[in-house]
């Protein structure tokens, strides 16, 4: 008995390939809120300069600055960013022992920033300088208020990824993780260039 062949499907499925930008779409979201991040912290900067030389009432920033001391605690974030790009450069490599190093020397040096920074704001604040007490100290405090915020949030993250390598729970296969997070710390770590060479280093 002679068989007959199929016919052909009328319409044959076809493959659509979805566009793509090649890029980790996590990274990618990484970097649109760090875009936005910049609209935020240039509005703080630009409001700053704006009342700066304006102010009404003393003590103004200026008056209280210690600039050796804030300059420690800038040395210590951006030895920090050296420290985040050690452990990522340890992760990709497969090595967790140094990945694990290098998150905590990153968020301990993160730590000196921020415990650097609530000792200059009690100084500040034991000499006159507050929140509400003028221009100068609301913009001051805001602007690098705001910043430490993010700072801590830095802190937060990198201790949770170290404690999932404490864990066994990090791989060479989650450098991606790594090198978000530091994207973001690098992030924080040049906006604090900026602030501080704006607010601290540049006369009025």
């Amino acid at each position: 008995m002679q068989q007959v062949a199929s016919a052909p499907p009328a319409h044959p499925p076809t493959h659509v390939e979805e566009p793509s930008t090649g890029l980790n779409n996590r990274k990618v979201l990484m970097w649109a809120f760090l875009g936005s991040d910049c609209m935020f912290f240039g509005a703080l900067i630009v409001s700053y300069l704006v009342y700066r030389g304006r102010w009404q009432g003393h003590p103004v920033p200026t008056d209280v600055f210690d600039i050796p001391y804030t300059s420690v605690s800038a040395f210590a974030l951006l030895m920090s960013s050296l420290a985040m790009v050690l452990a990522l450069a340890a992760i990709q490599r497969g090595d967790i022992r140094r990945l694990k190093i290098w998150l905590l020397t990153t968020a301990g040096l993160g730590l000196v920033f921020i415990g650097g920074q609530i000792f200059e704001f009690t100084t500040f604040g034991h000499e006159g300088l507050t929140l509400g007490g003028n221009t100068g100290g609301t913009t001051f405090f805001v602007l690098t208020g705001f910043h430490g915020a993010h700072v801590s949030l830095g802190i937060a993250w990198l201790l949770s990824l170290f404690v999932q390598a404490v864990r066994g729970q990090m791989a060479q296969a989650r450098s991606l993780d790594v090198e978000i997070a530091g994207l973001y710390w690098h992030f924080v770590d040049i906006v604090w260039i900026i602030i501080f060479t704006v607010v601290y280093l540049i006369p009025i």
